[in-house]
């Protein structure tokens, strides 16, 4: 049987709602919410954690800050290639996000919060899925692939920042 007839109704992209695809994860790192936020919200450091992502830069006299674009390079089962990303929301010492292609017509966004927990931080990290992409996948199975492999990713991060910080005095 070919791999076309054995695809079930409900699995074409078709009937896929993008809105399905999300995850958020968390993790408690030791440091205070405003030290965390200006590490999450310096994405040329996202190097130092993600698993995926290099070579992240803010557009020459951009920032941190809502509606500013920066690029990055990503890799995953040997592919390599370059996104484009625009802040979309940038709350000081609380909340950070990104959408992957803009906010205008964006595929995925990336969103970080930070919450006071005892003489630390709850950290959040979310990934949703905006629109469907046939380079993201076509099947349910495929998107249920790629948001898993993100949620490793999104834990791997997490957990590397939490050792960073453990391992680098504030300053």
């Amino acid at each position: 049987m070919s791999a076309s007839a054995t695809t079930c109704e409900h699995d074409l992209f078709e009937v896929l709602d993008a809105s399905d695809f999300s995850f958020t994860r968390r993790a408690w790192v030791d440091a205070a919410p405003a030290r965390v936020y200006d590490l999450i919200s310096d994405v040329s450091a996202i190097g130092r954690w993600s698993p995926n992502a290099s070579d992240v830069t803010f557009d020459q006299d951009a920032g941190p800050r809502v509606g500013a674009w920066f690029s990055g390079r990503n890799h995953k089962d040997g592919k390599r290639w370059t996104t484009r990303s625009q802040v979309v929301r940038a709350d000081t010492g609380t909340s950070f996000a990104f959408v992957v292609g803009g906010a205008e017509d964006g595929i995925v966004q990336w969103s970080w919060t930070c919450h006071p927990r005892g003489r630390g931080t709850v950290v959040a990290q979310s990934w949703q899925l905006l629109r469907l992409d046939p380079v993201l996948g076509t099947t349910h199975g495929d998107l249920d692939a790629l948001r898993d492999y993100m949620t490793n990713s999104a834990e791997t991060t997490l957990l590397s920042l939490a050792q960073w910080i453990a391992e680098t005095p504030a300053g």
